[in-house]
């Protein structure tokens, strides 16, 4: 279940699955990218030990690693090191944070839905599966805050691509909407993974919790899903 809490005294999303785990959604009370040196000493690691990649919609995947500050075209960071901490920045698109509890390490995706049609949280895992022989048995998934079924219309032929991702296209499409949410949530169960947990809030239907590109004729603010692993 997802429940928040206060960091820097603003309002922040986390689920009480990963309640050992360093790990939160923020609202649009706390913008990260501005919040850096605060955000550092919260998580007690150096200001510049907090990795961000480069987003454009792709399915490209990287290692955050301590002597490395830019990761162009990057949609997915994995977070393997104890002394880092990462963040991914979103505005409707979908907030995917994996954790596997055997190996200590995790990852945030960032699943627009071209990351979705493109099965980045997915392969996310899978990469995690290559690096550290991640099980899905280990994993917890979380997914964040975004646009919602009722309000994330798009076209005929996003809503083809997104249904070639999920063997089971039940309940996730009507008409010209899809459920963003739970194609990446169907999509990690068909890979084995059940530990998962699903914020309902919208980016949309909730705008005063969170920033919505599309509510908000394409904002540049964006909230962000943040992820440290425990010491």
């Amino acid at each position: 279940m997802f429940k928040v809490k206060k960091v820097l005294n603003k309002d922040v999303y986390y689920s009480d699955l990963l309640e050992y785990v360093p790990h939160f959604f923020t609202s649009r009370e706390l913008i990260v990218k501005d919040n850096i040196n605060p955000l550092s000493k919260y998580l007690n690691i150096k200001p510049e030990n907090l990795k961000h990649p480069a987003q454009v919609h792709s399915a490209n995947i990287d290692i955050a690693k301590e002597n490395i500050n830019t990761y162009d075209q990057t949609d997915a960071l994995i977070l393997d090191d104890k002394k880092l901490a990462i963040y991914l920045s979103f505005a409707d698109c979908t907030p995917v944070i994996l954790y596997d509890s055997k190996n200590n390490t995790g990852a945030i995706a960032h699943a627009g839905w071209r990351g979705t049609a493109q099965k980045i949280a997915l392969k996310t895992f899978l990469k995690m599966e290559e690096l550290y022989n991640s099980k899905p048995e280990n994993i917890t998934a979380l997914i964040g805050p975004c646009i919602s079924f009722s309000c994330f219309e798009t076209s005929t032929e996003a809503i083809s691509e997104l249904k070639k991702t999920v063997n089971d296209k039940s309940g996730l499409f009507r008409e010209n909407y899809a459920d963003l949410k739970g194609i990446n949530k169907r999509q990690l169960q068909e890979a084995g993974i059940d530990k998962i947990d699903v914020c309902p809030y919208c980016t949309v239907l909730d705008n005063d919790k969170f920033f919505s590109y599309r509510k908000e004729n394409k904002t540049q603010k964006r909230h962000s899903a943040v992820l440290k692993l425990p010491d």
